[in-house]
């Protein structure tokens, strides 16, 4: 099963990149494996949700270093990230689910 993810939320989610090419296997197979890699890619979209609120706080007080369009821009990247991860696991509790649900 290959895990593709959207093109704009690749950045937020740069730590799932390499997970396709790897093979399943033990806790902590290569390099860390799946769970390090999202651990890693949470981190990744919890950094941009943090970096627009941020933002958003500079905005409402007015400081003039700050533009809407930035504050903007990092919101959005943020949402993106945060979607992608919910698709993600969603995937994952499905594919649990699946797996639970076999008849040996």
């Amino acid at each position: 099963m290959e895990l593709r993810i959207n093109p704009l939320s690749s950045q937020a989610l740069s730590g799932l990149g390499g997970v396709a090419g790897k093979r399943p296997g033990a806790a902590g197979g290569v390099d860390g494996g799946f769970s390090e890699n999202f651990k890693s890619a949470l981190k990744s979209v919890s950094q941009a949700q943090n970096e627009a609120s941020r933002l958003q706080t500079q905005v409402q007080l007015g400081n003039p270093k700050v533009s809407l369009e930035e504050t903007m821009l990092a919101m959005q990247k943020s949402q993106i990230g945060f979607q992608a991860t919910l698709h993600v696991r969603n995937r994952m509790v499905q594919a649990y689910t699946d797996i639970m649900n076999m008849s040996v």
